[in-house]
């Protein structure tokens, strides 16, 4: 089991994302919390820890944080817009600390498409640079990325432009919209039906395959997914057993999550994949349950798949 922990540094941000979940605050780590948080993580026997926010890199303390936890054992990795670290020296600089594995946040190949979910023109380019200036430093560079309504139709095209063009990622997160909370809660036209990315997101993760990167999707039912059923975040968790802890910089506070199962609908309960599917994030909320279908394929092959990985 690879269990990791998350770590919000900030909840403020230098970009103003229409699809973002997490609501902005004033809120910042202290030096003392974080170490607090990073021995914790190192007793529960944790193979690491992920920097998020807000956008992490606008926190004072991130190089100490990120000596403290190499010392303790643990790798570090940091979610990021990568606006900050268009600049190659900040780059390199963090690279040098122990800071080695960076998920960059890209949202489009198209650079109007990115640049209007940002609303800050310029942030596809500045992404497109930390990308470089990560991976010419000899990071581990992954890519993260929303499905919504402004990309859900062309989400094989940025798998295209990293296999084309991005050869320093590695490794490509998808995830599905969270619509309840934050700008993603009010700015409902980002919303997407699940059938609006259907095609697209299986003709990305086909090339993604053939590109030889891998790749995990987050809260995309199995039923939407089945030949890349593997490589669901939550499956591959639910199989595992695993646990994630995280701390957030408002009223939730610290979060030990051991389930990853989300709303189910009636027609669930006669799929063969529903004992580790983890169903639909925020149905009713924002995703519609008469989207969701069964299907009847094999689970232990699947179960097999993801402990030999």
């Amino acid at each position: 089991m690879a269990n990791l922990g998350y770590l919000q540094l900030v909840r403020h941000c230098n970009q103003y994302c229409r699809i973002c979940s997490n609501p902005e605050t004033p809120w910042v780590l202290d030096l003392d919390a974080a170490i607090r948080a990073l021995d914790d993580f190192a007793q529960r026997g944790y193979a690491g820890v992920i920097l998020t926010g807000g956008e992490p890199s606008l926190s004072e303390i991130v190089e100490p944080v990120v000596m403290h936890a190499t010392q303790r054992g643990l790798s570090v990795r940091m979610i990021t817009n990568g606006s900050r670290l268009a600049d190659k020296s900040l780059a390199q600089r963090w690279i040098e600390a122990g800071l080695r594995h960076f998920h960059v946040s890209l949202y489009s190949s198209r650079r109007e498409v990115h640049d209007h979910i940002t609303c800050v023109k310029g942030s596809f380019d500045l992404a497109r640079h930390a990308i470089r200036n990560l991976g010419e430093g000899g990071a581990v560079l992954n890519l993260n990325t929303v499905i919504n309504r402004f990309n859900c139709d062309h989400l094989h095209e940025l798998a295209q432009l990293v296999v084309d063009e991005m050869p320093w990622v590695s490794h490509v997160v998808i995830n599905n919209l969270d619509p309840s909370m934050g700008r993603a809660e009010t700015n409902r036209q980002a919303l997407h039906r699940l059938v609006d990315m259907e095609v697209s997101l299986h003709k990305a993760l086909g090339i993604l395959t053939a590109g030889a990167r891998t790749f995990r999707v987050e809260r995309v039912p199995l039923c939407f997914m089945v030949d890349y059923a593997h490589c669901s975040t939550e499956t591959r968790k639910i199989i595992k057993a695993e646990e994630r802890i995280i701390h957030f910089l408002d009223e939730k506070g610290t979060v030990r999550q051991t389930s990853f199962r989300h709303h189910k609908a009636a027609v669930c309960a006669h799929c063969s994949l529903d004992p580790i599917c983890a169903g639909l994030f925020e149905m009713g909320h924002g995703f519609d349950e008469t989207e969701l279908a069964p299907v009847f394929v094999d689970p232990a092959a699947i179960i097999r798949r993801v402990l030999r990985q």
